[in-house]
């Protein structure tokens, strides 16, 4: 492995735009680290703790916040989610590129402790291909989808606090721009 430091990237963008598809398939690159979150929320099916995410209590995840493990945290969508800092550090003194795929509270919180992140918005092609995505999902309701939609555009308002700006039209186009970005 490379004596180099790698780079932390930050990606983030509103819900439903392919941050987990982009994730799944930078995987497939060796030379890239993948935090597992913590988080207060439940298993969802085939989910496996440690793997998915280190599934915690309300209480563990308050006394990993006073003992200032994460690099960041949030409340979203009722839960609370966070980085644990140390696996990131580790990572990049070990020359890897660190992908964290995060909130824009989160990424915020990354930038002020870790300057020389490298911070990526990726956007939909459009809101009208955003909310096509969101639908055509079919798990949430009418309702879910409106406060879904509602937020990603008070997301898409924070594009302009990113180093990078990524428009999601073809998965292969933007994991060749991440690649690019880590290793340029």
């Amino acid at each position: 492995m490379s004596s180099a430091p790698g780079k932390l990237i930050v990606l983030s963008g509103p819900g439903g735009v392919g941050k987990s598809t982009i994730v799944a398939e930078l995987k497939k690159f060796d030379h890239f680290y993948f935090s597992v979150s913590a988080t207060t929320r439940q298993p969802r099916p085939g989910e496996i703790d440690g793997v998915a995410y280190h599934f915690v209590s309300d209480a563990e995840f308050s006394q990993m916040v006073d003992s200032k493990v994460f690099l960041e945290w949030a409340e979203f969508a009722g839960a609370k989610y966070g980085t644990p800092k140390q696996p990131v550090l580790n990572a990049l003194q070990q020359g890897k590129h660190v992908l964290l795929e995060i909130e824009i509270e989160g990424a915020r919180q990354v930038k002020r402790s870790m300057p020389s992140a490298v911070m990526v918005f990726l956007q939909p092609p459009s809101m009208a291909e955003l909310e096509a995505r969101i639908t055509n999902r079919g798990t949430d309701t009418p309702e879910r989808i409106a406060a879904r939609l509602a937020l990603a555009r008070q997301e898409m308002a924070a594009a302009g606090e990113f180093d990078h700006l990524l428009t999601n039209h073809q998965v292969d186009e933007v994991i060749q721009a991440l690649v690019s970005l880590a290793t340029s």
